[in-house]
């Protein structure tokens, strides 16, 4: 590691611990003595036990489910180490809670991701580490530097490996709705396979109707690429609507983050995906023992991203 005066340090809140005590160990590094508890009446309780006088500090936390306990606790946690005088205060966000609230879809409605911005910048945060944000317009939202991660290279490196031995005219990478053709386009170049893209409509919040497919998948593998799974409507009448509408052979999934609320679980068990591959930014829930579901570690990537924030070294060549 390139050292230029400064210690560095690694913290955790409680949302992703197993993340963080794996980036740290990417980095040689022991995970941070912090300690995060709940008061009987549900108060935040945090002890950093180690001196940070003058050290470069980064704090890992998924604001994940309970979104807003975890988004508290690293809340106080900035500005416990701002307050003890942390020389640069990093929030490693896997995954950015709110995320989705980026903007107002009708009258009067918050803008909450704005909102959180402002709130871990008040907080103490200096820089902003996170991967796949719901919107990348979001890193406009701070006024302190944020480094956006991509999961799109961990994704397409499985996938490559898994289909080394197919024909590429065999797969197809399928975007399940507009917003994310940028993401999978990407991911196809990488594939160097064709696009196809879900277009549909979406009557109310969590509820979405398979309209059209734009594109060729007829006797195809497919493989849909999306940034997150929450209750897994989209996903799963997108893969129905491949095999009933378009005519594909297989239909495989991978998404950055496993949200996977309500009923996302038996939709997945129950859909037509034969796997469905995640990233580690959220812990997956302890109930997800479906032979579907495949996990991937993000620790490596953002063990690096933080080597080389710390050695003021560019983080651009990550995105590849």
């Amino acid at each position: 590691m390139n050292i230029h005066g400064k210690d560095i340090k690694i913290f955790s809140c409680n949302s992703n611990k197993q993340v963080a005590e794996q980036i740290a160990k990417n980095l040689g590094l022991p995970l941070g003595d912090m300690v995060v508890k709940t008061f009987s009446d549900g108060e935040i309780s945090l002890s950093i036990n180690e001196s940070v006088r003058g050290s470069d500090v980064f704090v890992v936390q998924s604001t994940c489910q309970p979104v807003n306990n975890n988004l508290m606790e690293l809340l106080i946690a900035l500005d416990a180490l701002k307050r003890a005088s942390a020389g640069r205060i990093t929030a490693v966000m896997p995954y950015f809670g709110y995320a989705r609230q980026d903007r107002k879809a009708k009258a009067r409605d918050p803008i909450s991701a704005k909102l959180c911005a402002d709130l871990l910048t008040a907080a103490g945060a200096d820089r902003i580490l996170s991967m796949d944000l719901h919107a990348a317009q979001i890193q406009g939202f701070f006024n302190i530097p944020v480094d956006h991660l991509l999961g799109v290279p961990i994704l397409a490196k499985h996938f490559i490996e898994q289909f080394h031995n197919v024909d590429r005219e065999e797969l197809v990478v399928v975007s399940p709705d507009l917003g994310s053709v940028t993401r999978a386009r990407k991911f196809a170049e990488r594939l160097d396979a064709p696009l196809a893209i879900i277009d549909k409509r979406r009557p109310t919040a969590n509820v979405s109707e398979v309209m059209n497919i734009i594109g060729d998948v007829n006797g195809r593998k497919c493989i849909i690429v999306d940034d997150l799974v929450d209750t897994a409507g989209t996903l799963c009448n997108a893969a129905n609507a491949l095999i009933e509408k378009g005519g594909a052979t297989e239909v495989y999934a991978c998404a950055t983050h496993a949200v996977l609320s309500g009923p996302a679980l038996d939709r997945i068990e129950e859909s037509v995906i034969r796997e469905l591959v995640f990233l580690d930014t959220i812990p997956l829930v302890a109930n997800t023992a479906s032979g579907k579901l495949r996990c991937l570690s993000v620790a490596a990537v953002f063990a690096e991203a933080i080597n080389r924030i710390y050695s003021d070294r560019s983080v651009s060549p990550l995105l590849n």
